[in-house]
């Protein structure tokens, strides 16, 4: 009996303890911009949302807009990582439809995760997305310092990142990446290829198409690249994609030509 009143003590221990770290994290909001009990934003204007927090840990906090209870049509913040301690700390949504209600807003902090991650404060609100040109007031001072904040944290990360070196596996990925794209695209061509020297009559001019088609899309990067190298960035995907349908389409191919009788035809020959 003493043994199972220990577990269960410390099982209550365990939860409390796990209530406790997820309710270290205060934030309260101060301020809106625009301001109003009853807000119609305009034409592609964004709603931010001044908040102040404190908490014991770093954290992130999202700030997300509801109505009825549901997820309304909008776009909404990122979230830097914010010191542990207190300060300021800004969300902002926008509409994507005129007209489109939302009622509340639900504050989320935490490290990102699921598990991490809760609803730490609601906010009643009456906002709804307009049609019109915004009537732009000044933002108050807090947007544009908290924007400027949020930005230089953007480029730092940016910037860290740019000048970490990739690790030996980060480097073997991409890599085993890149020559699988390079793979792909020659089994596009020699594929095609291959039914092109081996069929005979209509199966061989059907076999042309596929080769025609990846020869033309792998011609048109390289010309396209020698004459801006940003002009394909993302070469690999369109590789892969038109690849994959010339190998696809060889394989169908194959099948209706045996079929057919065709290759057994030409075995016999």
């Amino acid at each position: 009996m003493f043994k199972w009143t220990a577990i269960l003590g410390v099982l209550a221990l365990i939860l409390f303890g796990a209530g406790a770290a997820h309710a270290t994290t205060r934030v309260e909001v101060t301020g809106t911009y625009p301001a109003g009990e009853v807000v119609t934003l305009g034409r592609n204007q964004t709603f931010y949302v001044h908040l102040h927090y404190t908490s014991d840990r770093p954290v992130q906090i999202w700030v997300r807009p509801y109505h009825a209870g549901e997820p309304a049509n909008a776009g909404s913040n990122p979230s830097r990582v914010y010191p542990a301690g207190g300060g300021e700390a800004m969300g902002w949504f926008f509409l994507f439809d005129p007209g489109t209600p939302v009622d509340e807003l639900r504050i989320r902090a935490g490290d990102g995760t699921t598990r991490g991650t809760s609803v730490v404060a609601t906010y009643p609100v009456s906002v709804t997305g307009g049609s019109e040109a915004a009537d732009v007031s000044p933002p108050p001072a807090w947007v544009d310092t908290l924007r400027a904040a949020d930005k230089a944290a953007q480029q730092a990360d940016y910037d860290k990142r740019m000048n970490t070196p990739p690790s030996v596996g980060e480097l073997a990925l991409f890599n085993g990446f890149m020559l699988a794209m390079y793979a792909l695209g020659l089994f596009g061509l020699a594929a095609p290829a291959w039914g092109l020297w081996r069929w005979r009559g209509l199966w061989r001019w059907v076999a042309a198409v596929p080769l025609a088609v990846v020869a033309f899309v792998v011609l048109r990067i390289v010309v396209d690249t020698a004459r801006d190298p940003t002009s394909h960035n993302l070469w690999p995907f369109e590789v892969l994609m038109w690849s994959a349908l010339s190998c696809s389409a060889m394989v169908l191919l194959a099948l209706a030509r045996r079929l057919s009788g065709a290759g057994q035809a030409r075995s016999r020959a």
